[in-house]
């Protein structure tokens, strides 16, 4: 257990942050789940529909140091192509 000041405020901080980037990455997952399914069962219509709110989530997520820019404009890619293939 931290004993001074400055190393309990960084363990509070950190909490903050991990919980943040948690339910980010988790909503991102589930939405990401919903396009795959729309993907597989070649719902064009859907997945089309889909296919922005992930593409946004993902930016997000750029943004921020949870991933990083060529892994989110590589998956983005890979989605856009297998969207545009239905």
């Amino acid at each position: 257990m931290a004993n001074h000041k400055s190393a309990k405020k960084r363990i509070r901080q950190n909490d903050k942050k991990r919980i943040n980037n948690k339910w980010k990455v988790s909503r991102f997952r589930t939405e990401l789940k919903k396009l795959r399914t729309f993907i597989t069962e070649e719902n064009k219509e859907e997945a089309v529909k889909q296919f922005p709110i992930v593409q946004t989530l993902l930016a997000k997520l750029a943004k921020s140091p949870i991933i990083r820019k060529d892994t989110a404009a590589r998956k983005t890619s890979r989605l856009a192509s297998q969207v545009s293939k239905l």
